[in-house]
């Protein structure tokens, strides 16, 4: 009986790395990946506004993808992100539960943990772009604020915001480290041509450090509302965007910002071509 469960176990999860090595699903992470590049192109454009606006636009996700929503074509452009972006929630989700076998055990539980957050992420910026083309999206800085109000309000819910603080923190440096190291061409083709690859080295490099960046400060202004108890000052990347802008010489650090999220979505449109799923 017992071998025959373990038999049954083994079928289901050869199954799983079958379907999370398809050539669908593999299709389908590079449409969720073309589709990041695209919200990170809208990111770049929202702070360039910001920066050199007076407009008082948010520059969150949110924000930004809500920016299509009002142009008939811009809601089509949603649609197709939203798919896109399930898909690569997805292809991580799979990853976090069949990725990574060739790895020892803390190597591959530390990649599939990762996987799996990425794959709420993903999974949370494409139920923003279908609010958004649904007319129902608000400011991911808003919901950041009640969000953040009522975990303070939860006993240890101070603790439970710092926590959460320093994992932002920590995304954002490892994406900075990343950047340093250009770890993320380990996966990307290397038949390519030596001055394609690199181009796509530089925009990575670019890319990674300035997102990074912008995450640690999202971290640490989330940290400050835990530390203060004020769920108003938890403004996520808009209050971030805003606050580089309100630094000295702001305009130029945020077009600096700006050019780092146009750098990373052109390198996720490197990786939709050239990386080995």
């Amino acid at each position: 009986m017992s071998g025959s469960i373990k038999q049954g176990a083994k079928k289901a999860s050869s199954a799983g790395r079958s379907a999370s090595n398809s050539s669908a699903l593999t299709g389908l992470a590079r449409v969720g990946l073309i589709s990041y590049g695209i919200v990170n192109v809208l990111l770049a454009w929202v702070a360039v506004n910001i920066a050199w606006s007076s407009a008082a636009q948010s520059g969150d996700q949110s924000g930004a993808l809500a920016t299509l929503a009002d142009d008939p074509i811009g809601r089509i452009l949603l649609w197709i992100i939203a798919v896109g972006l399930i898909a690569l929630a997805l292809w991580q989700l799979s990853e976090a539960i069949w990725g990574f076998r060739g790895e020892d055990g803390k190597k591959r539980l530390r990649h599939r943990l990762t996987a799996g957050g990425k794959a709420v992420a993903f999974a949370a910026l494409a139920v923003s772009a279908i609010r958004a083309v649904s007319g129902s999206g608000s400011s991911s800085a808003g919901e950041q604020q009640q969000q953040t109000s009522g975990v303070l309000s939860l006993p240890f819910g101070q603790f439970l915001v710092i926590v959460a603080a320093l994992i932002v923190i920590g995304v954002g440096i490892g994406h900075v480290v990343q950047g340093v190291k250009k770890k993320f061409m380990e996966h990307i083709d290397k038949s390519m041509s030596s001055g394609m690859r690199s181009a796509v080295e530089k925009v990575g490099v670019f890319g990674y450090i300035a997102h990074g960046s912008a995450l640690a400060l999202v971290g640490a202004i989330l940290g400050y509302a835990a530390i203060t108890f004020d769920p108003s000052k938890a403004t996520g990347l808009d209050g971030a965007l805003k606050l580089i802008a309100t630094a000295p010489f702001g305009r130029i650090l945020l077009t600096l910002v700006a050019i780092g999220f146009l750098a990373y979505g052109l390198f996720a449109f490197a990786r939709a071509r050239y990386e080995d799923l």
